[in-house]
């Protein structure tokens, strides 16, 4: 197991780190599991030891769009704040990568601020980076072609994995998204025709 004083942002702080693991408990998850869904109460704060979680946004209608991930020595924002307000999660996460995730009940997510400046400083860190990639999806959304988003999509998955090859379906793409499969399927034809990546079975190589 992934120990938080060997994650980057619990280093200058083995006080904190004893802490987390005190009150925190730590839960293992496979690819494709729900750790949260949305209008849930959110009783615990996931800060992600291993792995990588995919935060989502589902509309009445049934689309869902990405919004961010996270990952190893990350959590997720919007639970530090519904958690922290006692209000019910707007947001979706979703397994990406196996992962293991310590879960800090949140009574002690209020302690910790005011005991330990780093904490805080952890949280905002947090909030401005979850706050520029929201920004992103934003402008890609109102400015960007879908064929655009897809391939940067792409890339983004390769970059975090540190992997060309991307273990993922044409309709979990389309999700992510916010659009139709037929689109990203037609879209990713194209691509694989201009050399951009090669298609196999729930896999897409970036060439």
């Amino acid at each position: 197991m992934e120990n938080l004083q060997q994650i980057s942002e619990f280093h200058s702080s083995p006080e904190l780190v004893k802490k987390l693991n005190e009150h925190g408990i730590t839960k293992s998850y496979k690819a494709g599991e729900i750790i949260l869904n949305e209008n849930s109460y959110i009783r615990s704060i996931p800060i992600v030891m291993k792995g990588m979680i995919k935060v989502i946004r589902t509309e009445e209608d049934g689309r869902e769009i990405l919004l961010y991930y996270i990952k190893a020595g990350e959590s997720c924002i919007m639970s530090f704040l519904g958690g922290m307000h006692r209000e019910t999660s707007k947001v979706k996460a979703e397994v990406e990568e196996d992962a293991e995730i310590l879960f800090l009940p949140v009574d002690k997510v209020s302690l910790f601020i005011k005991e330990y400046p780093e904490w805080l400083d952890y949280i905002f860190r947090l909030y401005h980076k979850r706050f520029e990639e929201l920004l992103e999806i934003i402008n890609a959304i109102a400015f960007k072609k879908v064929d655009e988003r897809l391939m940067t999509l792409l890339r983004k998955k390769a970059e975090l994995t540190d992997n060309p090859v991307i273990s993922i379906t044409h309709e979990q793409l389309a999700n992510e998204l916010g659009t139709a499969r037929v689109v990203v399927s037609r879209l990713l034809k194209q691509l694989e025709e201009n050399g951009a990546v090669h298609l196999g079975r729930h896999k897409i190589t970036l060439v």
